[in-house]
């Protein structure tokens, strides 16, 4: 008898995630260049998946060869097993991309390469290199190449093959960065002959049109090019000097960052072979660094910035954020605060009500301190200038900016020394622990006592990422909540006598024991022939002993629906083990990011938002919060959303299904696509506010 699995892998789990992702540049009801810009997301996670996750893996192989009994699996068979998957989808994007650019051309909109452009063309080229482009190549012949690590991590180079017709001049091999970083990957083309019709040449192209500028002086007259990209290891290593500072022990981890083992070597299938050798024995790659051949371009990342040069309708339309109907009647946001709570969905409703609540916080007379979280602030942070201001006004303001964000820490680091010079009290990082919650704290005395106004976010406080992550966020006055968050500063200041919390729930202190005291008490009311269910909304899950909680909920006949956007190791609908448990997947225009519980709780359902996911790290190595929502108006409104999202027969996949990510039919007729749906029951309670 075959036997059932209850699991699957947390790696092949996130590879699913991000076929989802290809499967919205696959769906032809999707805008074009929309479907080019998922092609550039899937590749970016894709890349991200090599830095971190398969680094992670190669690393466990050289730490405990033929110990695999102590993970529970074997890093070389999964690794294998991870291959065989990236190959199948390599199939999947590359023939979705040229189904693209076949739907681009019947818009009149066609991608040219350097053999192809018109006399008028050439001359716009040219210009265009000697203008913008030659000043930022620096080539390097490959065989002066003394340090490898020299070069950019998951950056496209050219390997050049230089020769002279008359072999006057022995041939010689050179790398040339493609500067895509600074300038656009895409150039939109000039033409005279058919103004109905759009070009396009890529960065790269232009490089290989105009080479002849950089290496004809130096007697070479014949070139060709071709596309090479290597992605390093990305975890970082971080010494225990005491004599550092931190900020100084991570700037010397990202120096290493940039030096990491290569974990995939990507290279143009046209390459002659005796220049892949050389290059592979420059580089230092060996065939174990997961050579894959491919086509002519690479690091389709650069997809996701694709500029649209044909009608509106190759998009999708911006949404025009929606006023909040508490914030429409008020001048001063502190006083709707205190009317009454509010919760904020971004990007339906607009991320600049933070701003201007810390602006108007950075000002006030009444305010006397601000303090705040940051995991992830945008590179130009108007809600860090908001801080800044405060502090110039006089306001005691504290911060803690979590340093160790993963391809975030320069960011980071340049920000917490630029709050440090204009007097902001920036809270040291914590070792071993990230502060991964999102929480700002303004302390405003009124009638001579101390009132706090907090808000507590699912999402980063980052306006960048805002306009297309989606998250709740709530803003309170209650006291009680006030006066938590403010322990929980103290205790990230000093963290070794934790406070006890009556509302917020804190990890590592005590959340993974709280849901699973929720969930039993699902099980008892179920038993007891009570309302019995729950209601989750993940970006991950994957801690095991969550995982055995809700299964035991399942088999006590609690009706558990879960929405997970990208890791479940948990496989649903298995008899004995899952069978009242659904799992779906929602992937549209923006990404789903909010993390909602809500537990029927005997028929007096309890609501609660937070920043955490349900992995072991977010529950033993992040210092994380949960806030319960006590009003019934915004319970209600988060039910809503949830029933909406439920109900999603359009964007929904199942999880872990049998194939893989079928997409989830209701048997309605009525196509509820839940983002849209969202923004509509958003718009329209605004409306009948």
């Amino acid at each position: 008898m075959t036997p059932v699995h209850k699991h699957i892998n947390r790696e092949l789990s996130w590879l699913q995630f991000n076929e989802r992702v290809l499967q919205e540049a696959m769906d032809t009801s999707v805008p074009i260049i929309e479907r080019l810009r998922f092609l550039g997301i899937f590749s970016n996670n894709r890349d991200e998946f090599f830095r971190v996750r398969v680094a992670s893996i190669r690393r466990m192989m050289q730490v405990v060869p033929g110990k695999e009994e102590k993970l529970g699996f074997s890093p070389r068979k999964l690794l294998k097993e991870i291959t065989r998957t990236v190959e199948q989808q390599e199939v999947l994007f590359t023939n979705t991309f040229r189904n693209v650019m076949s739907d681009l051309e019947k818009e009149n909109i066609y991608f040219r390469n350097e053999t192809q452009l018109s006399p008028l063309q050439e001359t716009f080229v040219q210009q265009y290199f000697q203008e913008k482009v030659r000043p930022l190549l620096f080539p390097i012949i490959l065989n002066n190449l003394s340090n490898p690590d020299a070069l950019r991590d998951n950056s496209i180079y050219l390997a050049l093959w230089l020769r002279d017709s008359s072999e006057k001049v022995n041939e010689d091999f050179a790398l040339v960065r493609v500067p895509s970083d600074i300038i656009s990957r895409f150039l939109l083309l000039p033409c005279k002959e058919n103004k109905k019709h759009q070009y396009i040449i890529m960065l790269d192209d232009v490089i290989r049109f105009a080479m002849g500028d950089i290496f004809k002086p130096f007697g070479f007259d014949t070139f060709d090019a071709y596309t090479i990209k290597f992605t390093r290891d990305a975890e970082l290593d971080i010494d225990n000097d005491i004599k550092k500072s931190f900020i100084e022990l991570m700037e010397e981890s990202l120096k290493k960052r940039k030096k990491g083992v290569p974990v995939r070597f990507v290279y143009d299938n046209e390459i002659p072979p005796h220049l892949l050798k050389k290059l592979l024995k420059k580089l230092r790659i060996s065939d174990g660094d997961n050579l894959r051949g491919g086509g002519r371009y690479h690091n389709f990342k650069d997809f996701m910035d694709m500029p649209n040069p044909g009608s509106p309708n190759l998009v999708y339309p911006k949404l025009k954020p929606i006023p909040h109907p508490d914030f429409s009647r008020d001048a001063s946001l502190f006083k709707a605060i205190k009317r009454n709570d509010i919760l904020l969905h971004y990007p339906y409703h607009s991320f600049q009500y933070i701003v201007d609540l810390l602006r108007e916080a950075s000002i006030d007379p009444k305010v006397k301190s601000i303090k705040m979280t940051f995991y992830r602030a945008a590179h130009h942070s108007n809600v860090i200038n908001s801080l800044i201001n405060a502090a110039r006004n006089g306001k005691s303001v504290t911060v803690y900016l979590e340093i160790k964000a993963r391809f975030d820490e320069a960011n980071n680091i340049y920000w917490a020394e630029k709050l440090r010079e204009e007097g902001v009290n920036v809270i040291k990082t914590l070792p071993g622990f990230k502060v991964h919650a999102k929480l700002i704290l303004i302390r405003r005395v009124e009638q001579g006592k101390n009132q706090y106004y907090t808000n507590i976010s699912t999402g980063n406080f980052n306006e960048s990422t805002a306009k297309f992550y989606t998250d709740s966020s709530l803003l309170t006055y209650n006291r009680e909540i006030g006066k938590e968050v403010k322990e929980f500063f103290q205790l990230i200041e000093s963290p070794f006598n934790p406070p006890k919390f009556k509302h917020l729930i804190i990890a590592p202190v005590q959340m993974r024991n709280f849901f699973m005291k929720a969930l039993s008490t699902e099980i008892k009311n179920a038993k007891a022939g009570k309302e019995a269910w729950a209601i989750i909304k993940l970006n991950n899950l994957v801690d095991e002993k969550m995982v055995r909680k809700l299964s035991q909920a399942s088999n006590a006949g609690v009706k558990i629906k879960l929405i997970i956007r990208g890791i479940c190791v948990l496989i649903p609908g298995i008899k004995g083990f899952s069978e009242n448990i659904s799992v779906i997947s929602i992937i549209d225009v923006f990404l789903e990011h909010p993390r909602i519980f809500v537990f029927a709780n005997g028929g007096n359902p309890t609501y609660y938002l937070s920043s955490a996911d349900w992995m072991i790290r977010n529950f033993d190595h992040r210092f994380e919060v949960a806030t319960p929502v006590y009003d019934n108006k915004l319970k209600q409104e988060l039910y809503d959303i949830l029933q909406i999202q439920l109900n999603d027969n359009v964007k929904a996949r199942l999880v872990n299904s049998n194939p893989p990510n079928r997409y989830k039919e209701t048997g309605s007729k009525q196509k509820i696509r839940s983002q849209m749906a969202t923004y509509d029951y958003l718009k329209q309670k605004s409306l009948g506010a």
